[in-house]
């Protein structure tokens, strides 16, 4: 195990990042988009990675952010801070959507953005089967690595169900409390450490 295997073993908690895996922000972090966030990741490679933020719902109607589609309840979350023009999703639809990448068993990323715009028409798509973000996620190559170095993040494992499922208002401190030990604690922090 070389030095750099080391300190993201002592960092993430024993578990490095990956497609899949959820990066989960520490207490006292103050960026907009980053502060108590949980981002999933859908690519990580030795380039650099790519994510999303899971629970950050944007409180707009889904046909004033995602243009060119049929009016649809669909659950809007702000991704991230590159592209905020774009809009990319996740969802349940991997074995029908062309073109979709599998990040856990039960969810999968993209894939043919006019098929999906089809299906939403015919009501084909259910709300509960996709999710849609306003920009993403993304780290240039060593990005993250320097960041769990800096303790700026944990790694965890989740899945298809918790990302679906838990509210996402609760979702940070449901993954805290599934990391258990001294990282439940983190959760009882004031968001600003200087108001206590």
């Amino acid at each position: 195990m070389n030095r750099l295997d080391k300190i993201l073993s002592i960092h993430s908690n024993g578990i490095k990042p990956a497609v899949g895996k959820v990066l989960i922000s520490e207490p006292f972090q103050s960026d907009f988009y980053f502060k108590r966030s949980v981002v999933l990741l859908a690519e990580h490679t030795e380039e650099g990675s790519f994510g999303l933020i899971m629970n950050k719902p944007l409180d707009l109607p889904f046909k004033d952010v995602v243009k060119g589609f049929p009016d649809f309840d669909g659950r809007v979350f702000i991704g991230g801070p590159v592209k905020v023009n774009n809009v990319y999703f996740l969802h349940s639809l991997g074995h029908i959507i062309e073109g979709s990448l599998k990040i856990i068993p039960g969810l999968f990323w993209g894939g043919d953005a006019d098929q999906i715009r089809e299906m939403i028409l015919k009501k084909q798509i259910k709300p509960s089967e996709i999710m849609f973000f306003v920009g993403y996620s993304g780290w240039s190559s060593q990005q993250l690595e320097t960041e769990l170095n800096r303790n700026a993040w944990l790694v965890s494992s989740t899945n298809a169900d918790i990302i679906k499922n838990v509210e996402c208002g609760n979702l940070w401190s449901h993954m805290l409390t599934r990391l258990g030990g001294k990282y439940v604690h983190w959760k009882n922090y004031p968001i600003d450490p200087l108001s206590n």
